[in-house]
């Protein structure tokens, strides 16, 4: 088996030579002492790792040489796992280098049963994300126009599931709560299978009125009923040969479970007021951020349609069960989102990343998108704040304390405690009576509070 390839770039050969022979045994490993060796040793080998002095001697540069270098390597692959070494004195720079990509630093002098530990452990991260990469890979051009983007175990596991039921038919069910990417899992389905040069029609359940939902799903004659002034093909007859994908599928009615029933039976439809049978080749994938079982209970939903659709199911967790895919998430839309605003943002501070960690996302995927996007208009600096991002944890709020210093004593304990207070309410969904237990003090408490600082309730909710 090949071994794993490091690359040392450091200007003192001694550090050089000893890091050669503690590692060369479990790696192949790769020396430069200046930034064109560095460059040349990385376009040449493509190392897995590299260990990087932040600031190099005055006759090979700056430490702005190393965090170049830094770019670089990330530029050619941005799955290299790069360990700045550094000095006390450039500490604040070796930060800099982490939130812009780099894996770790450590100080000189170094430890090196503890960097051996470090590598390790970056060397199996970076064998998850090559992993999931190749994963994507296969199933490059399978999605519309995102990748599904995860380092999760419980994803990983879904997009498996993906992969091998785009070889087939059968229907599928997807759960999961609001934001959490059912309808990016459907596309993957369609856009993986034997159907993807087919339409791929998507049709929210909850969105359209009942009185209209039929004829959109299955389509009408001309006169049919007042309005009906052409012939108009449903939803169903239009991605003919492709899938259709039932969003809320839940929120439907009763008489409609009843012919979407007949249609997964016989897949034919007829239209309203036609008499023509209309036989079908259409692929059926349903989602619902609703607990199906308790809906079935409360006789909301038809056991035999629960039956037919769960041939497959499947089961989306939340973005706060994922672990690191919120920080992988946010980067990604930081990325994309800097590329169409253009704009200067190069990474998260260490406290918006706390502070991303630490939030609940209740709106999941979605909201963590859209936070993402009111930060890169927000922010004011170079690097995202939790300020910029809107939401605060209790964790973070000694490093936002920390950055209103400047403010008078007041003023910073007013915004903390209107921030606190927002957090809570957007984690509870705006139940007041929740939050305010979660907090620590009474409704009507929280409810002075909010009059305080003038912060209302999501009436949408």
């Amino acid at each position: 088996m090949a071994k794993n390839k490091i690359l040392v770039v450091d200007d003192e050969e001694g550090i050089r030579s000893q890091l050669k022979w503690t590692f060369s045994k479990d790696y192949d490993v790769f020396l430069a002492a200046n930034v064109d060796s560095a460059k040349n040793i990385a376009e040449s080998e493509k190392p897995d790792l590299v260990m990087l002095d932040i600031s190099l001697t005055p006759d090979v540069g700056t430490e702005t040489e190393g965090i170049s270098i830094l770019q670089y390597i990330l530029g050619l692959d941005n799955t290299t796992k790069v360990i700045m070494v550094t000095g006390n004195d450039t500490r604040e720079n070796a930060l800099k280098c982490v939130a812009m990509g780099a894996y770790d630093f450590y100080s000189k002098p170094i430890d090196l049963e503890e960097i051996k530990v470090s590598i390790k452990r970056a060397l199996y991260i970076q064998n998850l994300e090559r992993e999931n990469q190749q994963l994507r890979d296969d199933l490059e051009g399978s999605y519309e126009s995102r990748d599904i983007i995860s380092d999760c175990k419980q994803m990983d596991e879904i997009l498996d599931i993906v992969r091998r039921v785009s070889t087939t038919d059968v229907t599928v069910l997807i759960q999961g709560e609001s934001g959490t990417g059912k309808e990016l899992i459907a596309r993957a389905i369609h856009f993986n299978s034997s159907r993807k040069d087919k339409p791929f029609i998507p049709i929210n359940c909850g969105a359209i009125p009942e009185n209209l939902l039929e004829s959109e799903l299955f389509g009408h004659e001309k006169g049919a009923f007042t309005d009906a002034h052409i012939q108009r093909k449903g939803k169903f007859e239009l991605a003919q040969d492709g899938t259709v994908f039932l969003d809320e599928i839940v929120e439907l009615p009763l008489t409609l479970q009843v012919k979407i029933l007949r249609f997964l039976q016989d897949m034919k439809i007829e239209r309203i007021g036609g008499r023509e049978i209309i036989p079908l080749d259409v692929r059926v994938i349903a989602a619902t951020n609703k607990n199906i079982q308790e809906e079935m209970k409360e006789g909301k939903f038809r056991d035999d349609l629960y039956y037919r659709l769960n041939v497959i199911s499947l089961s989306l967790p939340p973005l706060r069960d994922r672990g690191d895919d919120v920080i992988i998430l946010a980067n990604t839309f930081l990325k994309r989102l800097s590329r169409s605003m253009k704009s200067n943002i190069i990474g998260f501070s260490n406290e918006a990343i706390s502070a991303l960690r630490n939030y609940d996302w209740p709106g999941n995927i979605r909201e963590l998108e859209n936070k993402v996007k009111r930060a890169m208009i927000m922010a004011r600096n170079t690097y995202v704040m939790p300020e910029d991002l809107d939401i605060l944890s209790p964790e973070v709020a000694p490093s936002v304390q920390k950055q209103s210093r400047k403010r008078k004593l007041k003023e910073a304990r007013d915004y903390f405690e209107q921030q606190y207070i927002k957090e809570y309410l957007n984690r509870n969904g705006d139940n007041v009576s929740r939050a305010a237990e979660q907090i620590g003090i009474t409704r009507s408490t929280l409810y002075s509070l909010m009059d305080k600082y003038d912060i209302g309730l999501n009436k949408s909710k």
